[in-house]
C-alpha cells in the first residue's frame, strides 16, 4: 500500500469512528431528553396535586412509558439509548472528547465517571424492561443503599462523602449552565440568532434546575449520614417533593419541574447540534 493509500484509509477509519460516536451520542441525548421531559411533567402533576401520577423519577417515567401503546418497546428503546450514552462517554474517556481540551486527563476522568453513572442507569432500565427488577422507586433504592453503607465500618463518612460529591456536582452543573459553558459544544454558527438564543435559554434554565435537584439530593444524603438515618436520604422524587416544603411551597417545585422539562428539550437540541 502506498503512503497516500494509507493516509486515505486512516482518514476513512477516523471518519467512520466519528460517525459511530455521533450516532451513539445523539441516540443517548435523545433518550436523556425524553426521560427528563417525562420526569418534569410528572413533577408538574405533583406540584398541582394531580392524583394518579407516578413518582417523579426514572421509575415513574418508565412506568408512564410502559402504559402507552407499544410501551414495552419504548422502555427497551430507552434502555438501548442509555447504553448508547454509556458507550459514547466511554469513547470520550478512552479517546478524548471533541474540542481542543477534550484530551485532558480531567476531561477523560469526568467522561469515565459519566459512563459509570449511565451504565448503572442503563442496567436499571433494561432490568425494568426485562421484568427482572428496576421497578422500585428511586427513594426506596436510595434508602436501601444508604442503610447498607451506614452499616459498614466508617459508613457515615462514606455516605457523607458521596453526598458532598453529589451536592458539589449539582452546584457545578448549575454554575456551568448559568455561565453558558455548553455553547462551546454546540455547532450552531449557521443557525438563526433566534434559534441560538432559544437553545441558550433552554440550557441555562434547564441546567440550573437540574443542578438544583442534584445539589438538594446530595444535601439529603449528608443529612442522612449526620443523623445516621437512611430514611433521610432521598431519590429524585423525594427531593422534588421536598421543594414543596419550602416557604415557596408547590410554586418552587413547579419552577424546578418546568426547568427539568426545558432541560429535556435542551438535550434534544444537543442531539441536533452537539459537536462529538
Amino acid at each position: 500500500m502506498t503512503a497516500g493509500g494509507a493516509v486515505r484509509e486512516g482518514v476513512e477509519t477516523a471518519s467512520s469512528g466519528g460517525k459511530a460516536r455521533g450516532v451513539l451520542a445523539r441516540c443517548g441525548l435523545v433518550t436523556r431528553g425524553l426521560l427528563y421531559v417525562i420526569i418534569g411533567v410528572l413533577a408538574v402533576r405533583v406540584a398541582f396535586g394531580v392524583s394518579g401520577g407516578g413518582s417523579a423519577d426514572r421509575t415513574g417515567a418508565l412506568q408512564e412509558l410502559a402504559e402507552k401503546p407499544f410501551g414495552g418497546v419504548l422502555v427497551w428503546a430507552v434502555g438501548i439509548g442509555l447504553v448508547c450514552m454509556t458507550l459514547w462517554r466511554l469513547s470520550e474517556a478512552a479517546l478524548g472528547a471533541a474540542g481542543p481540551d477534550g484530551d485532558k486527563p480531567g476531561k477523560r476522568l469526568a467522561a469515565a465517571a459519566r459512563a459509570v453513572f449511565y451504565g448503572v442507569v442503563a442496567f436499571s432500565v433494561l432490568s425494568f424492561a426485562a421484568g427482572t427488577g428496576g421497578g422500585r422507586s428511586g427513594d426506596a433504592q436510595s434508602r436501601d443503599v444508604t442503610a447498607r453503607v451506614l452499616d459498614v465500618p466508617g459508613g457515615p463518612w462514606w455516605v457523607a462523602a458521596v453526598g458532598v460529591g453529589i451536592a458539589i456536582g449539582g452546584v457545578v452543573i448549575a454554575v456551568q449552565a448559568a455561565r453558558r459553558t455548553f455553547r462551546k459544544h454546540l455547532a450552531m454558527d449557521r443557525q438563526p440568532e433566534e434559534v441560538r438564543k432559544a437553545v441558550e435559554i433552554l440550557g441555562v434554565v434547564g441546567g440550573v434546575a437540574r443542578g438544583a435537584v442534584f445539589a438538594a439530593a446530595g444535601a439529603f444524603a449528608v443529612y442522612a449520614a449526620l443523623s445516621y438515618d437512611p430514611a433521610k436520604a432521598k431519590g429524585v422524587d423525594g427531593t422534588l417533593r421536598a421543594f414543596t416544603q419550602t416557604p415557596a411551597g408547590p410554586w418552587l417545585l413547579l419552577v424546578v419541574a418546568l426547568g427539568l422539562v426545558l432541560f429535556g428539550l435542551f438535550s434534544w437540541a444537543m442531539a441536533c447540534w452537539r459537536r462529538v
